[in-house]
């Protein structure tokens, strides 16, 4: 018998709204980008508060440039939180702790706990190293050394008395192109990257793009692996 395929999930608000509690709530999102789930967030969640911390300062820049009520923005590293302790009740990395260079992803999510008040949560998602989408992405940016060592920082924190692990989710989000120049501009063009894209690449990437995309655009899934950590006490 087949198992059950993951479930598609277009809003990940939606994950996150089923495993923990999002009214009043301090939240700080590490690598946030462009924000739209922080966004989202604090227009469903009007007592929350949300900062997002970004390294990519062109991204920054964008993100002051559209302020919100009750989300802030900062530049700055998951490595180096700068805030005092036990300041938020929730921690938030979505497809961003591959992200961090692999000496200081342990250091990351110490820091995470630094800054989570006891019995605060920490709710991580990456994505799955696997799919149509990903056999594309690889030929330009191929994460598979750092997505691994994403999970295994997790697994390493799980193995501490300060974490214990409370949830974790498999779904699979739609993820659309209108063509190829479309995925050539978000996914090999952004502004935290440069994958020195030349001709030959490019040619490469788009003939491995071409099957997947008809009239109305290409469309793929990204399967992702959410896990919910919770802070059982503070280090000495």
């Amino acid at each position: 018998m087949n198992p059950t395929p993951p479930d598609l999930v277009t809003d990940e608000l939606s994950v996150l709204s089923e495993l923990v509690t999002l009214s009043d709530q301090k939240i700080i999102e590490l690598g946030c980008g462009s924000a739209r789930l922080a966004r989202a967030l604090v227009e469903r969640y009007p007592g929350t508060h949300v900062t997002g911390l970004e390294t990519d300062q062109c991204q920054h820049a964008k993100n002051l440039a559209a302020p919100q009520e009750q989300l802030k923005f900062l530049l700055a590293g998951a490595q180096a939180i700068p805030f005092p302790e036990a300041s938020f009740d929730l921690v938030l990395m979505l497809k961003s702790l591959h992200h961090v260079p692999i000496p200081w992803m342990a250091q990351a999510i110490g820091e995470v706990g630094r800054v989570l008040r006891q019995g605060g949560h920490f709710y991580v998602s990456e994505p799955v190293y696997h799919g149509p989408l990903n056999e594309i992405i690889r030929l330009f940016n191929d994460e598979g050394e750092v997505r691994r060592a994403a999970q295994a920082a997790v697994d390493e924190a799980m193995g501490s008395k300060y974490w214990v692990q409370v949830a974790q989710r498999w779904f699979d989000m739609p993820v659309r192109f209108r063509d190829f120049e479309d995925f050539e501009q978000r996914m090999m063009r952004s502004t935290f990257a440069n994958h020195r894209a030349d001709d030959e690449m490019l040619s490469a990437v788009r003939e491995r793009f071409a099957p997947h995309c008809g009239a109305d655009g290409a469309y793929f899934t990204r399967p992702m692996h959410v896990r919910l950590l919770r802070r059982q006490a503070h280090s000495t």
